[in-house]
């Protein structure tokens, strides 16, 4: 891992080395549970994908509940238990024997894992100076990437061997990582809860109460939708729709897990404020606009190179929309929450990526792979809407835009 992606020593890099831990077994877990359940476990791939999309569905409510209690208790320690439940979780999925069982673990999974995200981001907030928030949160997007990458690989190793052995191995080290993620946020420092902001409403209900916030919760679900083009729809769209080779499809997610590493950081660094993150926002929306117009053109091309071409340009264009998307939300996500509140807000935010992981398949599959050319361009649309909508939504909020402004807080409580 090299240097220069972690945050410099103390908590910040306390919490990337774990989340580290999080996605070298979340890597691995990924190429390979398909496989494992289904030829290992004997579930059929209608159950597996059931099952799993259970598993979001309750993940999807997990999130706010756990911020809420990560507001109101020690965040670390909340963390802690959720780490440890997500790896007793996928421990438990080597006992699976029935496909309702495999739906109640993989309920868990899916809380465990939505309640964590949402309180490590409680935790970076409570942890780190506001100025910094954004470049922190950049830099352990690079290392998970990374981690995953490494992940992959290793799952990778288990695909080629292709034993129920190796299948069962990659979940006990999935386990273990989840086990090695709890004793590092152990190590961060306790701190008492931040307290509300007066006249602030109680109860797990404020945020919605918050239409700003509630606002950019629903558009930035929408923008998130991009998840499975990588994972499902190009590849589909690669081997059904293009005259280039199938193998492309592995190059393209190579192409954005190594550029998320490399550049998230230098992406996240112009945006300090929401006024820049606006601009980001903006430029997500273009870029993938531009993607989506090369994707579709790909199918046109009428040879293999010509194809592979424009897809690796598209892959460019949409990775860049990708990192500018990341650096705009997370810092609106941070700033337009109110302080003592992070854990609720971020919980709530972060109920966008379970909810693409739901909905973002069916759609797109259905928009893009079956739609053609036409569904890319529409994607297009509804992305660019959604990026310019949380620009109008955050000048409507009546909340700071400027550098100082939205740094002014943290000043004085200093």
């Amino acid at each position: 891992m090299p240097g220069r992606l972690l945050p410099e020593p103390g908590p910040a890099r306390t919490l990337a080395l774990a989340q580290l831990a999080n996605s070298i077994g979340d890597g691995a877990f990924l190429v390979t549970s398909a496989l494992y359940f289904t030829q290992v476990v004997g579930l059929s791939p209608g159950q597996v994908g059931l099952g799993l999309s259970v598993g979001w569905a309750v993940g999807l409510l997990a999130g706010v509940p756990a911020g809420h209690a990560a507001d109101r208790r020690d965040a670390r320690l909340v963390a802690v238990l959720l780490a440890v439940a997500t790896a007793l979780a996928v421990a438990a999925f080597l006992l699976v024997r029935q496909p309702a069982v495999f739906v109640l673990v993989a309920a868990v999974y899916g809380s465990g894992q939505t309640g964590l995200a949402a309180v490590r981001q409680a935790l970076l907030a409570r942890l780190v100076e506001p100025a910094r928030r954004t470049e922190v949160r950049a830099r352990l997007q690079s290392v998970v990437n990374a981690g995953l990458g490494l992940g992959a690989a290793l799952g990778g190793l288990a695909l080629w061997t292709h034993t129920a052995v190796a299948y069962r191995s990659v979940l006990s080290m999935d386990a273990v990582a989840f086990l090695a993620a709890a004793l590092l946020l152990w190590r961060l420092p306790a701190r008492r809860p931040e307290p509300a902001p007066p006249g602030a409403g109680g109860g797990r209900l404020a945020v919605l109460r918050d239409r700003p916030y509630a606002l950019l919760t629903a558009l930035n679900a929408v923008m998130m939708l991009y998840l499975p083009l990588l994972s499902l729809v190009l590849p589909l769209w690669v081997a059904r729709r293009t005259a280039a080779p199938s193998w492309l499809a592995a190059a393209l997610l190579v192409v954005n897990t190594a550029a998320v590493m490399l550049a998230q950081v230098r992406v996240a660094r112009r945006v300090v404020d929401p006024a820049g993150a606006v601009r980001s926002l903006r430029r997500a929306g273009v870029t993938m606009v531009v993607a989506c117009g090369l994707f579709a053109l790909s199918a046109a091309a009428a040879t293999p190179w010509a194809a592979a071409v424009i897809l690796l340009l598209g892959a460019g264009a949409q990775v860049y929309a990708e990192m500018a998307h990341g650096a705009g939300a997370w810092q609106l996500s941070f700033d337009l929450a109110p302080a003592g509140r992070h854990g609720l807000y971020q919980g709530f935010f972060g109920s966008g990526v379970p909810l693409a992981r739901m909905l973002g398949p069916v759609l797109l599959t259905w928009l893009i792979v079956d739609g053609g050319s036409v569904g890319w361009l529409a994607f297009a649309g509804l992305y660019a809407a959604a990026a310019l909508g949380i620009g109008l939504v955050v000048r409507g909020s009546g909340r700071p835009t400027s550098a100082a402004a939205s740094r002014a807080p943290a000043l004085r409580a200093g």
